[in-house]
């Protein structure tokens, strides 16, 4: 057997006082294909970067075979020094590495090279450093969450991308589909130690719960000798005082394991605070469509969700995801054709960007509103730190604001506050951003349990699989189509998955550049100002307005003696009218414009 390419021994290293990593250990083989798992804040990220070579742990061993080339995809990449996309991704290939290769995977993710590195959005940023870690084809490939930002067809394209290259990949994601597409060998890092099963993620699960369950019953195993040992010591140490001081010793050994043993971290508890039922027919489109000037979002378009349907949304980043799911809940109001929602909807709605959270309000605050010590789910009140354990934040986290939040706890955040409300239809837009395996698997779960209806928009093709009961589709075009199922049995009825949209017919043919097979598209816009954010953010609120300023009005022309009472009156309501519906035609314009911009730039 070949000596493995990069082996990390015995590695410890404390961040702010806690230990994060205790004797961690890993090796990477020659065309290895691992999975790195383990809950938020384990130390994946942090491990994986002691592995690259870009932290120094406080004690340990990183032993790299000489000349193996090694490179390590960032969730955060930096691109100080690099003024294109083309001089960043250039600048990881070495001396014999094919430079035609940068130029591929650019054009593959969208770019012709000369964009500026300073205006890329998020998901170009990943798109951009995917493209530098992939160019060398390098012995070994670290990746750290590298779908995120992607959407399913790009998904996709990366899985068959990895699968062909021969280099050995080591990969942190939540995204259980594509761990298990790719990976014949887990690495589990659990409470600083790092535990390897020479099987891909597919399997690793059960083995992880099968581990657990003997570990609990050891501990109980444990607990049990403590007291049997007690109970010596209380009614026979003393008259054997000399002879039985190795086994007072035992016991004190044991009382110091029990002690330090560091037990698996809690699971999440979630529940949800159910309203009463809707009528059976909850949602009700028929013929609905929406167009941004010459392109068509959604055509001809009908779609009937009854009570307890679980609906998942899926399509590529710039089809009209967000703005479909807007038109259902009747945040947004077709061209044409009619949306009928039934009555006694209770709705609540679970962002993708998590930015209905204030970076200043404490943890407690956002889930109590401000009010108290207690939460209220359903029918029972918790004391609010409960309600937080629950959510698996800790007591001492009471008072943390929101901006000192990860990523994943800022989406355990919202769920918890999510699930505190009274709803019988939840709309949740990418929920699975930012939460570890463990916390999805409670999410779907809720799903599983919860008696009201669910809209799902995702790109987790496993989550989608497990959580609903039906998948609507972009077909190319404005044209939707729902497939009963989760997203494999979408597949294996239309024969393909998600497609990349394909550009508008109106849209004018990009220039072809120097480079043959290449094309160069025109520059785009890099990020949303904050005119437009703003904007995007508040026109909701004031088309809410208008609606309610229409119904008074129509109500107040509908009385048949205001003309011969007060023509002027008349006069004034039916201009006012006429202004309003002109109001609410150009806002949901203009917020129409600046959804699709911020789907372009944020996927």
């Amino acid at each position: 057997m070949a000596a493995p390419l990069l082996i990390l021994r015995d590695i410890h290293l404390t961040f702010g006082g806690a230990t994060l990593l205790e004797g961690a250990e890993l090796q990477v083989g020659e065309g290895e294909r691992l999975a790195l798992v383990g809950r938020n804040g384990s130390g994946k990220s942090t491990l994986l970067k002691i592995a690259a070579g870009l932290i120094e742990p406080d004690k340990g061993e990183r032993a790299l075979q000489h000349s193996t080339s090694v490179r390590y995809l960032a969730q955060e990449p930096d691109f100080a020094g690099f003024e294109t996309t083309l001089a960043y991704v250039e600048a990881g290939l070495g001396p014999h590495d094919d430079t035609h290769r940068a130029r591929y995977l650019l054009s593959q993710f969208g770019f012709n090279g000369d964009e500026d590195t300073k205006k890329l959005s998020g998901g170009e940023a990943r798109r951009c450093a995917l493209a530098k870690a992939l160019a060398p084809e390098p012995d070994i490939l670290m990746l750290d969450e590298p779908t995120n930002h992607l959407d399913l067809p790009a998904i996709e394209w990366l899985e068959g991308e990895l699968k062909g290259l021969r280099s050995a990949l080591v990969i942190i994601s939540h995204d259980r589909r594509f761990l298990t597409n790719l990976t014949r060998t887990t690495a589990w890092l659990d409470r600083g130690t790092v535990r390897r099963i020479d099987r891909g993620f597919g399997e690793f699960e059960a083995w992880r719960d099968d581990f657990l369950e003997q570990e609990e019953v050891a501990r109980h195993k444990v607990d049990r000798k403590i007291a049997r040992e007690e109970d010596w010591v209380r009614y026979g140490v003393s008259g054997r005082r000399k002879r039985n001081q190795k086994r007072l010793g035992d016991l004190h050994k044991l009382r110091q394991d029990r002690r330090e043993y560091r037990g698996a971290t809690g699971n999440v508890n979630i529940t949800v605070a159910e309203a009463e039922n809707t009528a059976k027919l909850v949602i009700e489109a028929k013929n609905i469509a929406k167009s941004y000037g010459e392109r068509s979002i959604v055509k001809n378009t009908t779609i009937r969700v009854t009570r307890g349907d679980r609906i998942g949304i899926v399509g590529p980043n710039g089809a009209g995801k967000t703005t479909l799911l807007n038109m259902l809940t009747g945040t947004l109001a077709p061209d044409t054709g009619t949306v009928k929602l039934g009555s006694n909807i209770q709705m609540v709605t679970l962002d993708q960007k998590r930015e209905s959270l204030h970076p200043d309000d404490t943890l407690k605050d956002v889930l109590t509103q401000g009010h108290g010590d207690m939460v209220t789910v359903g029918e029972t009140r918790k004391h609010v730190i409960g309600y937080m354990q629950d959510f698996l934040f800790g007591p001492e986290q009471a008072n943390t604001p929101v901006l000192r939040l990860s990523g994943g706890e800022r989406g355990r955040l919202m769920l918890a506050r999510a699930m505190a409300r009274p709803s019988n239809l939840l709309v949740l837009d990418e929920p699975t951003n930012d939460l570890d395996l463990e916390t999805l698997d409670l999410l779907q779960e809720m799903l599983a349990e919860y008696s009201g209806t669910v809209l799902l928009v995702s790109h987790d093709r496993d989550f989608l699989d497990r959580a609903v009961t039906a998948t609507i589709a972009f077909e190319q075009d404005g044209k939707w189509q729902m497939y009963a199922g989760g997203y494999s049995d979408m597949v294996a009825q239309r024969g393909h998955g998600v497609q990349a949209r394909t550009p508008d017919k109106e849209a004018p043919k990009p220039a072809k550049t120097k480079e043959p097979g290449l094309a160069r598209t025109e520059p785009r816009k890099a990020k949303m100002g904050f005119k437009e954010k703003h904007a995007l953010e508040t026109l909701p609120k004031k088309l809410e307005a208008l609606r309610a300023d229409v119904t008074k009005l129509q109500a107040k022309l509908a009385d048949p003696a205001l003309f011969s009472r007060d023509p002027a009156a008349f006069k004034q309501a039916a201009a006012d009218l006429e202004a309003a519906h002109a109001a609410i035609a150009a806002g949901e314009t203009q917020w129409l414009e600046l959804e699709m911009l911020r789907e372009e730039l944020e996927g």
